[in-house]
């Protein structure tokens, strides 16, 4: 076998101009698919995290009604006893060591209004410290402080600029409570903040907890309780073992296609409307065009080793008089094209992975493209550096050489030596 590995590799330097157009093309192919496979990650990746940071968590605990009617933000929906739930689950010690925090929330549309004028709007409540990580909109505040106490509220620049308030104003809101009555409270504007996407900045806001259960009238109990772990893959495992222990703790739990009053629905985030359908297509788009393009790169190895087979026709049948049989003329040229299909995917993995690393660091900034989009997602995007993905396209690509290499291969293996002999004297 070595000796098809020197003879494969002195066969490669004979004419170097064609050798290196040909790790020419597929190292480009594996770049563009390394680079292309880390920065889609990147966008799936912020499409997944605000989904989730903003809707459903990783994890969400609600009752059955709630999720039959969730679009709505249905307030008679309730889960009664949620201090109750989060201890049951914090007991869970394999779920304790996924867990990065547990989100009670209640989410409710309103209007807001500062006397004259009125705007569309909806509200997250949640615990401050614990939304300080989780929607993080602490960080986008550009005027004023995020929330510290009670009767306070934050909500988007272009909301206020359209209702004419700022830092320090009062703002009304109007809206149904949990016992179907019309409840309007004033709140202090803390707060100012600017996400870059259209559909927060106009028209959301976010108050604490302990104002909405009072001011909705919920009796301390809240529509949701979301939980967001370090893997966020792994949700589907851990709501399954959320789900058994709290069974057994006495909890009702619903199951598929119970409708009782007061049972609790656990589902994973891949469960929860149709974003997640939306990001596996994706998913399955991008992989075939990775493959499509590794393909065409490597697509110019078949046709110099056609060429090659031409050319080197009497060289072959030398070759097989002298007793070359036919596996191994088969290896011989298979091993050139595998060499060239190594250190092209090689060296196109690397510049892949450099590219990767310096966007996951700069990223690309989309704002002008995405500022108008509705659709839950930061206007900077970042790749992502994932070492096995690049492995793997590296893997991909020398698969991909030795394919495109077999039939020129198979075909100089089947030359009959003094045919060949005969073909070019």
């Amino acid at each position: 076998m070595n000796w098809i590995i020197d003879l494969a590799l002195r066969n490669i330097k004979r004419n170097r101009r064609r050798t290196v157009l040909a790790v020419i093309s597929i190292a480009l192919a594996v770049a563009l698919t390394t680079f292309l496979n880390g920065f889609t990650s990147g966008v799936l990746q912020n499409m997944v995290k605000n989904i989730t940071k903003n809707e459903s968590g990783h994890i969400r605990i609600a009752s059955s009604g709630f999720v039959k009617r969730s679009r709505f933000m249905p307030m008679d929906e309730l889960v009664s006893n949620p201090e109750a739930v989060i201890q049951a689950i914090r007991s869970i010690p394999e779920a304790e060591k996924e867990i990065v925090a547990i989100a009670p929330r209640i989410v409710f549309g309103t209007l807001l209004s500062n006397g004259p004028n009125t705007v569309p709007a909806y509200g997250i409540a949640g615990d401050s410290g614990t939304e300080a990580g989780v929607l993080n909109m602490n960080r986008s505040i550009v005027k004023g402080r995020y929330l510290e106490k009670k009767g306070e509220i934050i909500l988007g620049e272009k909301a206020a600029s359209s209702l004419g308030l700022t830092v320090g104003d009062s703002i009304r809101i109007v809206t149904q409570g949990a016992d179907y009555s019309l409840r309007l409270r004033r709140f202090t504007i803390v707060g100012l903040f600017s996400t870059g996407l259209v559909q927060m900045d106009k028209g959301f806001f976010q108050i604490p907890l302990e104002d909405a259960t009072e001011f909705l009238r919920t009796g301390g109990a809240v529509q949701q309780i979301l939980i967001f772990l370090k893997d966020y893959t792994r949700a589907g495992k851990v709501s399954a073992q959320i789900k058994q222990s709290l069974a057994k703790a006495g909890i009702p739990i619903a199951v598929s296609g119970s409708d009782a009053d007061g049972e609790l629905s656990i589902q994973s985030w891949t469960e929860i409307g149709e974003y997640p359908r939306l990001i596996k297509l994706m998913e399955a788009i991008y992989f075939w065009i990775e493959l499509v393009i590794t393909f065409l790169g490597a697509f110019i190895i078949s046709n110099i080793m056609m060429m090659v087979v031409l050319e080197r026709k009497r060289e072959i049948g030398i070759l097989k008089a002298l007793g070359l049989n036919r596996r191994e003329t088969l290896r011989l040229f298979l091993a050139e094209g595998a060499l060239m299909g190594l250190i092209g995917s090689g060296s196109g993995a690397l510049v892949g992975l450099l590219l990767c690393w310096v966007f996951s660091v700069y990223g690309i900034d989309f704002s002008s493209a995405v500022g108008s989009l509705t659709f839950p997602i930061d206007p900077v995007f970042y790749s992502v550096v994932n070492p096995l993905n690049v492995a793997a396209l590296f893997i991909m690509g020398l698969f991909v050489s030795l394919v495109v290499s077999y039939l020129p291969s198979r075909r100089a293996a089947r030359l009959d030596p003094v045919e060949a002999i005969k073909a070019v004297a």
